[in-house]
């Protein structure tokens, strides 16, 4: 067998007992939402991390990001994406892209198309560079995600915001279709907590709130950094 075939599977070995590993640590900390798990033992998280940081990927920290953004602890992305409950072939609306980690599990998790909108020009382009052709069904846009005219004529069947508000703007749960639900972190003012928001009916919103959750700010407006 040639060389660079055994290599090449010995990588592939341990790439997978490292994503086996991670599930498992994150079934440890009380992740099991076994679709959850399933696609975040997919999709590898130091694809979407820093280069230099890429040997603390597969812990449950959040990691320092270019404009004075983190990526996201695995553990509380599993908490957003565990109450944003997607189904198959749904249409999502993401704000605060990040890296694009996220915007690539929702793709897995089933949705049908994702838009993401990030604020930040340098971390849109690079999150495009780390989905490429394998998340063919997500988009990253630079644009305020907090913005009314991003929703304007729009119906999404789950909306996440990837960061805590102290108000939700009110155009955004509108955009939910009926049945339609959308997952954000609340600042209470002593931290976040996990907020999901479900329509149902014209006008009607039920609101339930879950664990507390260390998630950074969202911020409106489209920076003018590069």
């Amino acid at each position: 067998m040639p060389s660079e075939t055994v290599d090449r599977d010995a990588r592939g070995l341990a790439e997978a007992t490292g994503n086996a590993a991670f599930v498992l640590a994150l079934r440890e900390r009380g992740v099991r939402d076994t679709a959850v798990l399933r696609a975040m033992e997919r999709v590898p998280r130091e694809r979407f991390a820093p280069p230099a940081l890429h040997v603390h990927a597969r812990r449950d920290i959040a990691l320092p990001l270019a404009c004075g953004q983190t990526m996201t602890a695995p553990s509380v992305v599993a908490a957003l994406l565990g109450a944003l409950d997607i189904a198959p072939g749904a249409r999502v609306l993401e704000v605060g892209t990040g890296t694009g980690y996220v915007t690539a599990l929702l793709v897995r998790l089933g949705a049908a198309h994702v838009r993401s909108l990030e604020r930040y020009d340098g971390l849109a382009r690079a999150a495009r560079a780390h989905l490429g052709h394998d998340f063919d069904d997500a988009t990253v846009e630079t644009a305020d995600g907090l913005a009314p005219e991003v929703v304007r004529g729009g119906s999404y069947d789950r909306i996440l915001l990837n960061g805590s508000l102290a108000a939700l703007p009110p155009h955004l749960p509108a955009a939910l279709k009926s049945g339609g639900r959308l997952v954000a972190g609340f600042w209470t003012g002593r931290g976040s907590r996990l907020v999901t928001l479900t329509r149902d009916g014209a006008a009607a919103f039920a609101r339930t709130e879950g664990p507390a959750l260390r998630l950074g700010p969202l911020t409106p407006g489209r920076s003018l950094a590069p």
